[in-house]
């Protein structure tokens, strides 16, 4: 099989001077290519380390007679943004990063590839343009950041935002969690967006076994690094592409994993995008599905205790896979070239378990605490819960449906008839929260913040003011067609669909109408008018005379990427990702 490289040589005379000046020898323009792709970038812990892990995947791919060369699209962070309207180009950064990587794979020839990400929309951006470009690929995840002192993670400055907003806290103490969440590079160490999709990435089949939420700074991860650009030139030579992988099953088995690991809401919007690269369909019902009756096991913050770097000394996403063997399809292909059945009954004979076993000791003496395995990852015999840990919710609110971690959300809101009362921006509502102008019974909503209306930037300072706050976060739900972080926790109803800018019934929702919640029913309706009960028919007719009353606002950007993706983006129920019609 001629490489696809060599042909390209042929077909362009000027290839081979200017990868000469670029650094190249001439003996490694015959050898296979490898683009090494990679979000390395001073932008953010979770990418201003991958330099180490671009250079060993390198190594790796020299050493199986390969030659790596690097490519950078680097991501954003939305924690840095978070507050400003910065955070509403983070989820059109996911688009804009799978078109660099399409656009630097296509524009020269490469024939196999590793990529390199760890965060929140990096790794749904690296999956995305893998599939695009669907050449031999492995994949790995950049690893999660250590706790700070007192076990301290990034999710918790909000909390520690929003009681010092309040008067709860002083300043100092605001300025010691502010020095102390971020000790180390890696991703935020909870089960936000960036680890559920490190996650995701191995339980899909495409990073090598054992590999995903490694600590950042761990030797392992080098190791692992090297060991993909070995596998990616070993891939190149057979001919395995992510196409050949990734299967409808593959999709089924990490929707699976996401229910064991109370998997951030936001995957919502990357599995889809991602299946929809591969020509997959897959949607907000697949994961009610899927989610229904399965096994919750991960005690690992923001819905359970620990940091997410113990999740590794516990057995990482194998450990999650051994626990629920039962349910997954353990003949789906990996990028090992095996089976995942066969994956995993290798990791048990080499000896992975006992090396994790060995890490988790030496967490436990250096952070003085005595966790065991099944503190973390709790067995399938004794889960933490049994219905999986989202549920789509549907009704004349959400005809397309709507999107709640249920395993964060108080069970006293798990079944509520609620006040409406309605703000079109974060800004208002945060507001209203903040200075207590919201009380008890009321259904918080905040739209025209899905990506058509300003790009579907995260809610997350108002849902943490909301659930820090020890009685609303018991009586009220926020409700909005925007999107919030892998760290929020409470009643909170996300991805409303369809949005408000394209009319969707958000919008038509007035002061003081009920709002119906019902978990364990998947319902989200608006059941009466003005605090005033009323039939499905008579709602239907309220809600009709609204929409012809109603008038779509104007486009908030004028020009640029967020002008484009508010015109392109297809429902968050959907993927939200760009789709151009013919």
């Amino acid at each position: 099989m001629e490489l696809t490289s060599q042909k390209m040589r042929r077909l362009a005379p000027e290839l081979d001077p200017l990868r000469l000046g670029t650094g190249w020898t001439p003996d490694e323009l015959s050898k296979p290519q490898i683009i090494v792709e990679s979000t390395f970038g001073d932008s953010h812990p979770g990418s201003g380390h991958l330099d180490k892990l671009v250079n060993a995947a390198c190594k790796g791919a020299a050493e199986a007679g390969g030659h790596g060369a690097r490519y950078f699209a680097t991501d954003i962070c939305d924690g840095e943004s978070q507050g400003t309207d910065g955070i509403n180009f983070s989820l059109a950064s996911r688009e804009m990063i799978a078109n660099m990587i399409e656009i630097h794979a296509n524009a020269t020839p490469f024939d196999g590839g590793v990529y390199i990400s760890s965060c929140d929309k990096g790794m749904p951006a690296n999956l995305m343009g893998l599939a695009r470009v669907n050449i031999p690929s492995v994949v790995v995840t950049g690893g999660t950041m250590h706790a700070g002192p007192e076990l301290l993670t990034l999710e918790q400055l909000g909390m520690y935002s929003a009681k010092y907003e309040r008067g709860e806290i002083d300043e100092a103490k605001l300025n010691w969690a502010k020095q102390n969440a971020c000790p180390s590079c890696g991703a935020c160490s909870f089960i936000g967006t960036a680890s559920t999709m490190q996650i995701m990435a191995e339980a899909l089949g495409l990073a090598l076994p054992g590999s995903a939420l490694l600590p950042a700074t761990s030797p392992d991860l080098v190791e692992y690094a090297r060991r993909a650009g070995y596998q990616a030139v070993v891939l190149a030579k057979q001919g395995l592409r992510p196409s050949d992988i990734v299967t409808m099953d593959s999709f089924e088995n990490a929707i699976m994993v996401h229910a064991a690991i109370s998997g951030s809401t936001n995957a919502l919007l990357h599995l889809p995008a991602i299946a929809h690269e591969f020509g997959i369909s897959i949607d907000g019902n697949t994961f009610d599905r899927l989610h229904r009756g399965a096994k919750y096991l991960l005690d690992i913050r923001p819905a359970g205790r620990w940091p997410a770097e113990f999740f590794y000394y516990a057995g990482g996403v194998p450990a999650i896979m051994e626990e629920i063997r039962d349910v997954l399809h353990l003949d789906a292909m990996t990028v090992t070239g095996k089976t995942l059945g066969e994956n995993l009954d290798e990791l048990k004979a080499n000896g992975f378990y006992e090396h994790c076993q060995q890490l988790l000791d030496e967490a436990n003496a250096r952070c003085g605490i005595k966790l065991t395995r099944a503190d973390i990852i709790r067995p399938a015999s004794d889960p933490i819960g049994t219905d999986g840990s989202i549920a789509i919710l549907k009704g004349n609110l959400a005809p397309e449906g709507a999107v709640i971690k249920h395993t964060a959300c108080p069970r006293e809101m798990f079944q509520a008839v609620l006040r409406a009362r309605p703000f079109d921006s974060e800004e208002e509502c945060l507001d209203a929260v903040l200075h207590h102008k919201v009380e008890k019974g009321d259904a918080v909503f905040i739209r025209y913040e899905g990506p058509q209306g300003s790009g579907m930037p995260e809610m997350f300072y108002t849902s943490e003011a909301i659930s820090s706050d020890k009685e609303l976060g018991r009586s009220i739900a926020l409700i909005t067609d925007g999107r919030f972080s892998g760290a929020s926790t409470g009643p909170v109803i996300g991805h409303c669909s369809p949005e408000a800018q394209t009319g969707g019934p958000i919008a038509l929702v007035e002061e003081g109408d009920l709002i119906e919640i019902d978990i364990p029913a998947r319902k989200l309706n608006i059941i009466g008018i003005k605090g005033e009960r009323k039939s499905p028919e008579e709602i239907d007719a309220v809600l009709a005379q609204r929409r012809a009353a109603w008038k779509p606002k104007p486009r908030r950007y004028k020009r640029g990427t967020l002008r484009l993706f508010s015109e392109h983006a297809v429902s968050p129920m959907k993927g939200a990702y760009l789709e151009f019609n013919d």
